[in-house]
C-alpha cells in the first residue's frame, strides 16, 4: 500500500468541492421550486373558494332581493310607511350586505394574496447565505 492510499486526512480537490456546491445548489433551486409550486396551488386554492363566496354572494343577494324584499316592504307599508319608501329602505339594506360580501371575497382574490411570499422570502434567505450575507449595491 502506498501512503496515498491510506492517508485518509486529504482534502477533497477543488473539483469535487465545486461539484458537491453544485450538487447542493441544484437540490436547493429544486427545493424551492417545488416549495413555490405547492404555494401557488395552495394560494389558488384559497382564490377558488374566494370565487365561491363571491358566487354564493351573488345567488344569496338575488334570492334576497327577491323574496324577503318583499315581505319585508308589506310589513312596513302596513306599519304605516310608504310603500315607496319601505321598497328603498330594504332595498338600501340587502344591498349594503352584499357590497360587503363583494368587498370580503374580492380581497381575497387580489393577486398580492396569491403570490408565493413564503418562497419568496426563502430564497432571499439562500442568496443572502449563498453571498456571505454580502449585499451588492
Amino acid at each position: 500500500m502506498s501512503a496515498q492510499d491510506t492517508d485518509t486526512t486529504t482534502p477533497n480537490s477543488t473539483g469535487s468541492l465545486f461539484g458537491d456546491a453544485i450538487k447542493h445548489i441544484s437540490t436547493l433551486v429544486r427545493g424551492e421550486v417545488d416549495l413555490a409550486r405547492a404555494e401557488v396551488d395552495q394560494n389558488l386554492r384559497r382564490a377558488a373558494g374566494a370565487l365561491g363566496m363571491l358566487v354564493g354572494a351573488v345567488v344569496i343577494s338575488l334570492t334576497a332581493l327577491n323574496v324577503l324584499s318583499a315581505a319585508v316592504v308589506s310589513g312596513l307599508t302596513e306599519a304605516g310607511m310608504d310603500a315607496g319608501w319601505a321598497a328603498f329602505l330594504v332595498g338600501l339594506v340587502l344591498g349594503a350586505i352584499a357590497a360587503g360580501l363583494i368587498y370580503k371575497g374580492s380581497n381575497d382574490l387580489k393577486l398580492s394574496s396569491l403570490a408565493p411570499s413564503r418562497t419568496a422570502e426563502n430564497i432571499k434567505r439562500d442568496t443572502r447565505a449563498l453571498t456571505g450575507g454580502t449585499e451588492h449595491v
